[in-house]
């Protein structure tokens, strides 16, 4: 259990190939089955200033596709509520402690992992089939181009 008073945000970094995957596809998968972009400082169940939706750019390109697609989700009205997703610039990465690092392939019956990222997995694999895989992609596996580890600023 964090204070909230970091300044940090819980969060994924994703290094990816843009050969592989368009910044833009990355983008669809976060705002259709990671998480509800309409909440202000929580996620599901975990509550406070770490848990905001935020999404940390590299460059303004990034940025300003991160910005186009929003604008264009909330014009649309694809959510009930606006759309609460900040966009800031990445300033620091900080890997979360290694108990963290692979949870749900270290702990699936989790009562966390059950009851929040399965059915997040299962939307993942129904909205996105082509895409999907059965194997995950672990913290430790640097040959894939898409790596992901946790906790951001």
């Amino acid at each position: 259990m964090s204070s909230g008073t970091s300044g940090h945000a819980e969060s994924v970094e994703i290094r990816f190939d843009p050969e592989a995957v368009s910044y833009g596809e990355i983008l669809r998968i976060f705002f259709s089955v990671v998480h509800d972009p309409t909440e202000v400082n929580r996620q599901g169940p975990d509550v406070g200033p770490q848990y905001r939706s935020v999404i940390f750019y590299r460059d303004d390109t990034q940025a300003a596709i991160a910005r186009a697609y929003i604008a264009q989700l909330d014009k649309l009205r694809v959510f009930k509520q606006p759309i609460a997703t900040h966009i800031d610039p990445l300033k620091s990465f900080y890997r979360a402690e290694e108990a963290h690092q692979d949870f749900l392939i270290n702990y699936p019956n989790s009562p966390y992992i059950v009851i929040n990222d399965l059915p997040k997995i299962a939307a993942l694999k129904a909205l996105f089939a082509d895409d999907y895989r059965d194997q995950p992609v672990r913290a430790t596996d640097s040959a894939i181009p898409i790596t992901i580890d946790d906790a951001r600023q």
